[in-house]
């Protein structure tokens, strides 16, 4: 059931992130027709959810409209975002299926860990290193949708290799959530674990 109470104090840099999350089946969706025409679309689509992760973060910090909320569906947005279109990217044979594996295990243990600390009332959000991947995943992704040559100039080559940046700064990141985490789990749990052996 909607709790419509709760959706009219939803925020513009929420409705944003919110809508990225909307765009991700409809950039999808032109994929399954994979021609000049729907991939530039699907490119441009992709493109403006993707700016819409910077212009949310924008208008919340300067207007401080940062929110529990705001920070939890930001970094989960743009995992529906990135890991969807990889994956039918994964389908059109223009990314290889284990730098998808890689990427995406590393998206769920992440989102794991999220919903550990959450329990204990605590947002884990979006760190410098997890920022950096998501823009350099994107800055691979986008020439990667397009595919096709125009203006004779074809940025699918340059597309894959800005991916493997972004897959070690991906693995890179996901190595510091778990450091993050353990700091988190040791600070809150150990002392307890200490006095209870």
């Amino acid at each position: 059931m909607v709790n419509y109470s709760t959706m009219k104090h939803i925020n513009l840099p929420t409705w944003l992130t919110i809508s990225r999350i909307g765009l991700t089946p409809v950039i999808v969706a032109l994929l399954y027709f994979p021609n000049r025409i729907f991939c530039l679309v699907a490119t441009v689509l992709y493109l403006i959810a993707s700016a819409s992760d910077f212009f949310d973060g924008h208008i919340a910090r300067n207007t401080r409209q940062v929110t529990s909320i705001g920070k939890f569906l930001d970094p989960l947005a743009d995992k529906i975002l990135n890991c969807s279109l990889l994956i039918m990217l994964v389908q059109l044979d223009r990314v290889q299926a284990w730098v998808v594996i890689v990427i995406v295990c590393r998206e769920l243990v992440v989102t794991g860990l999220r919903a550990i600390v959450a329990e204990d009332g605590y947002v884990m959000g979006a760190d410098r290193f997890g920022k950096l991947k998501t823009v350099l995943q994107g800055a691979a992704l986008a020439p990667l949708t397009l595919h096709y040559e125009w203006f004779g100039i074809n940025l699918s080559r340059p597309g894959e290799v800005l991916l493997y940046f972004a897959l070690v700064l991906t693995v890179f990141s996901g190595v510091n959530y778990l450091y993050n985490y353990h700091k988190f789990w040791f600070a809150n749990h150990g002392r307890e674990s200490g006095s209870n052996s």
